[in-house]
């Protein structure tokens, strides 16, 4: 193993093997008893690498060179790969994505709940894995993410001034747009990157964001400012769907309403297509729209999405899986998982906008759907009407106060629980209520690993692990979603009470 050095304050590793990749989508390499996690490394490279960060027992680190390609790694196609936060993974063959993903999966159960993955399924790709979201958001910043290409505008800038200062001159200034419509660098939430070409979404996604951003410039709208709070454009949000359907919604901030029409207006013009044409006034501190008002310019305030030949309102508020070619073999799969007889009552639990809910209820005698989110019962309720579903029932409020010991008496216990929780995964005091519930099956379905095994290890007191398949419905990210069958394995209390 090749000894650091230190180039001054800097802190060299030269020639680490990269023998691994974590759960976050670093590189993993150890020098000694070292662990480095190495920014855009890939199993099987060489490399010499630079820590940035150092802790007692593990560093990360950026690469300084190359000496060894892994045969995993390939050339990104995406102009902003290594700079925009996402499709970390493009570097990397898809067959190994997968193979990693399905390990950090296999990983995190064995490690923190320890369950037995000796017939874990394989992973499930995306049969498309480019152009597979089926909803962008955007941000608008007067401080853009200055990169390579600017470098001769900014040292022309500095000679220019140089020069003046030895004359004893007013320097004249070099010119460089500042403004930006893109995402978010990295650990920098005020400045934005400027996106030419995104490979997340089809078209007409990419012509309207460069559409807009072009009209901004040339009529004059100021581009939000992130740490004053200032300006007339804030965000830009995309949304289409499988019909063919496209909404789009401009969040303006501080703007006058002339602004907002001549906006809209050639919006309206321009893209005929655009079936929902919305716009909100936004001058929170903070991005989200839940709180705001949606105002329709022009179309309806709302899409269709289709699954199985049920279908979906989608407004600028609704939750919807995000790549909906890949939702639809993630919903099969959790049906499949649950192996419904047709009378089963199901608790749908983080039902969202009812999706998985409206999925299922053909296939079992009733659904209750619960979730905290107001506005997503409201949209639940539509889809089940639209769709002409009257099995299903659905609450809104916080998990653990819904799921009462009355609740459950009201509306009978559950054969089948669902649950499809956010990241954090579900409150300690929802896993006590499903231990409590004692339902012969939850079908757990989760976006990350760590949380729900988590909560796989309390369940564990009295449910097993039967089944298990990770899905990939985010091409080019570390991120995967995980399909988990438990069967309850205890004596119910019923029958703890009947056998004393």
């Amino acid at each position: 193993m090749s000894r650091n050095r230190k180039s001054g304050t800097v802190t060299i590793i030269p020639n680490l093997s990269i023998i691994d990749i974590a759960e976050e989508g670093k590189g993993v390499g150890k020098a000694d008893e070292l662990v480095v996690f190495v920014d855009k490394a890939v199993p099987g490279d060489v490399v010499d690498v630079r820590i940035v960060k150092k802790k007692k027992n593990f560093a990360e680190a950026v690469i300084e060179a190359i000496h060894e390609k892994s045969e995993l790694r390939t050339d990104p196609f995406c102009q902003h790969f290594g700079t925009c936060g996402g499709c970390k993974w493009q570097h990397m063959s898809y067959d190994a994505q997968l193979t990693f993903k399905h390990k950090n999966v296999e990983a995190a159960l064995q490690r923190l709940a320890k369950v037995d993955t000796s017939s874990m399924e394989p992973i499930l790709g995306s049969a498309e894995n480019k152009y597979y979201r089926n909803k962008l958001e955007y941000t608008f910043s007067n401080k853009r993410w200055l990169n390579k290409a600017d470098m001769p505008v900014i040292d022309a800038a500095a000679e220019i001034e140089a020069e003046a200062t030895e004359e004893g001159s007013t320097p004249e200034k070099a010119e460089m747009e500042m403004n930006a419509l893109g995402f978010h660098v990295p650990l920098r939430f005020d400045k934005i990157l400027d996106i030419e070409h995104c490979y997340l979404q089809a078209e007409p996604s990419n012509t309207l964001r460069n559409k807009v951003r072009s009209y901004a410039l040339e009529n004059g709208l100021s581009f939000y400012d992130l740490r004053n709070h200032e300006g007339s454009l804030r965000n830009l949000i995309i949304r289409t769907s499988s019909t063919g359907e496209v909404m789009v919604v401009v969040v303006f901030a501080y703007v006058e309403q002339a602004q907002v029409d001549g906006m809209m207006e050639y919006l309206k013009v321009n893209f005929p297509e655009v079936t929902s044409l919305l716009y909100i006034i936004n001058q929170k501190k903070n991005d989200t729209i839940f709180d705001q008002e949606v105002i329709t310019y022009a179309g309806r305030d709302h899409i269709f999405e289709e699954m199985n030949g049920l279908k979906f309102k989608i407004g600028a508020k609704s939750f919807y899986q995000t790549n909906s070619m890949q939702a639809l073999e993630l919903y099969k799969i959790t049906k499949e998982f649950a192996g419904f007889s047709g009378d089963e009552l199901v608790y749908d639990l983080y039902t969202g906008a009812g999706t998985i809910a409206n999925f299922v209820a053909g296939s079992v005698k009733q659904v209750i759907g619960v979730e905290y989110v107001p506005t997503a019962i409201e949209d639940a309720k539509f889809n089940s009407e639209l769709n002409g579903i009257n099995n299903t029932t659905f609450f809104a409020g916080d998990m653990k106060d819904i799921l009462t010991t009355d609740f459950i008496a009201t509306h009978g216990k559950p054969d089948v629980v669902i649950t499809d929780p956010p990241r954090a995964g579900m409150h300690a005091d929802v896993v006590t209520r499903l231990l409590e519930m004692e339902a012969e099956k939850i079908v757990y379905v989760s976006c990350n690993a760590a949380t729900q095994a988590r909560d796989l290890a309390l369940l564990k007191e009295k449910y097993e692990v039967v089944r298990i398949k990770p899905v990939d419905m985010f091409p080019h990210t570390q991120h995967v979603e995980n399909v988990v069958l438990l069967k309850f394995t205890g004596l119910t209390t019923e029958e703890v009470v009947e056998a004393n």
